[in-house]
């Protein structure tokens, strides 16, 4: 028997603020606690209408080097992946995060502040059970040789397992397992910074993208050298990346996950494109809790009463 899992939120809000790494903008991100079954909304309170920003795989109208959410209004807040998966590896339901700019502060490159905010909050358990989407079938979507899964399994919690292999010796081919569990993304990925090549980035810039990008919120590669003085956190820092920004972009399903997720050469597009294939074949999930469970527990204890 299990433990029966609750909705959380923040015991008290939380403050930071930084500049976006592709618009260079600075933002000020007041994270409140939020009531059951809201989810994770954004609330741009730089703009007049100051209407929610709903964190579903519907909502995200750009995936070009980061997640974009726009809502009906034309509202959008950009980069928010690194955000979204401290909320999703912490175990965080539902939050409304009034942000004064257009995109999430970058912060380091990671997700390690934000756990380390929600860390020093608290999480508060709230009394509705939290819902889980329940993978049922396999779904698969691919491009050329990149692709990403979604299967069945019988653990409450996603699995995650990656595989990315590129030219440069500084990275060359890593892979990497872990289940979605609060502790063990603190401790073993939220620390794994964003990452990008030098030879991009005058060409980032003339398109707009990265005006806020450096060697301080990111780990930058010239060949097979890492330009960052410092190094890095780890021998396998990119391939836990793609775990964080896969754990980002999957709570955009709308609910925790519980299934394996399997991926080749995984980014934000992949991944939204699963998110997206998941939620239009409805016949490959449902949405689960732990009723029964709690009914079960509850008749024990009647008995023993």
């Amino acid at each position: 028997m299990g433990r029966v899992e609750y909705q959380t939120t923040l015991n008290t809000p939380v403050i930071c603020a930084g500049i976006g790494v592709h618009s260079g903008a600075r933002a000020r991100m007041v994270i409140k606690p939020a009531e059951a079954n809201t989810g994770i909304r954004f609330r741009r309170t730089d703009l007049d209408a100051q209407t929610d920003i709903l964190a579903r795989g519907d909502h995200v109208t750009e995936v070009q080097l980061g997640t974009t959410l726009t809502n009906e209004d034309g509202e959008s807040v950009a980069t928010v992946e690194h955000f979204l998966a401290a909320c999703a590896g912490m175990g965080l339901d539902n939050l409304l995060v009034e942000i004064d700019g257009p995109e999430v502060p970058i912060m380091d490159g990671s997700s390690a502040v934000f756990c380390e905010l929600f860390h020093d909050a608290g999480l508060k358990q709230q009394t509705t059970l939290r819902r889980r989407i329940r993978i049922l079938d396999t779904v698969e979507v691919r491009d050329g040789v990149k692709w990403a899964r979604l299967s069945p399994s019988k653990d409450k919690v996603l699995t995650l397992k990656a595989k990315i292999e590129f030219e440069t010796k500084a990275i060359g081919t890593q892979q990497m397992a872990m289940r979605l569990v609060p502790g063990l993304f603190a401790r073993d990925i939220a620390f794994a910074r964003t990452f990008g090549f030098a030879r991009d980035v005058e060409t980032l810039k003339a398109m707009g993208l990265a005006r806020g990008g450096s060697l301080d919120n990111a780990v930058v590669i010239d060949g097979d050298e890492i330009v960052n003085p410092e190094g890095l956190r780890s021998d396998d820092e990119f391939i836990r990346h793609k775990l964080l920004d896969a754990v980002g972009d999957l709570m955009l399903a709308g609910a925790s996950i519980a299934g394996l997720y399997e991926a080749r050469q995984p980014g934000h597009a992949m991944n939204n494109k699963l998110v997206r294939a998941l939620l239009e074949q409805p016949e490959t999930w449902c949405l689960e809790t732990d009723a029964e469970e709690l009914e079960s527990i509850s008749a024990r204890e009647s008995l023993t009463a």
